[in-house]
């Protein structure tokens, strides 16, 4: 039996040469989409331990569905972003802004944000730390009254049966 020593591929150009350049770039890709994940999922994680005041205050209303019994995720990534809260059920994402978000190139960079939520089909609420720590409970009126106002893009399917009754 004969042995042959191969040359261990160790560039791009021989991963394309043997695999071909979509497997190759379809590959790299979802490494790639890893990567900037879990240094997302990192990120939140941080920032779960590094809350505001206004953060906290709101986070307690908002935990363990003490809100009209929906349920929150806190510092949770979306896409590219990590928002403040996020309630699936209600496709609701509640942003608390304080005194650095009044800046021209954070005034842009926070439109940008709502705009790319906004087109994932997702209702943006923002409120300012301000108005969390004085008035929380206009607040959480807010959030509980856009909750109630959320209609589903898709009705749930018909039941075997449902058609024939009136």
């Amino acid at each position: 039996m004969r042995w042959s020593r191969r040359k261990p591929l160790h560039n791009k150009h021989h991963l394309l040469r043997e695999k071909g350049l979509r497997e190759v770039t379809s590959a790299m890709a979802k490494t790639n989409v890893k990567a900037q994940h879990s240094k997302l999922v990192a990120r939140a994680r941080t920032l779960r331990q590094r809350q505001t005041d206004a953060e906290k205050i709101l986070w307690y209303h908002l935990r363990n569905r003490r809100l009209g019994g929906h349920k929150f995720r806190r510092q949770h990534p979306i896409g590219r972003y990590i928002v403040d809260y996020f309630c699936d059920a209600a496709h609701l994402v509640v942003e608390l802004d304080g005194g650095g978000h009044n800046e021209p190139r954070q005034i842009a960079y926070d439109q940008v944000r709502t705009s790319w939520f906004e087109k994932q089909g997702l209702q943006v609420l923002r409120f300012w730390n301000d108005d969390v720590l004085t008035d929380t409970d206009k607040v959480l009126e807010a959030i509980l009254g856009a909750i109630q106002n959320f209609t589903s893009p898709c009705p749930s399917p018909r039941r075997r049966g449902d058609a024939d009754r009136t």
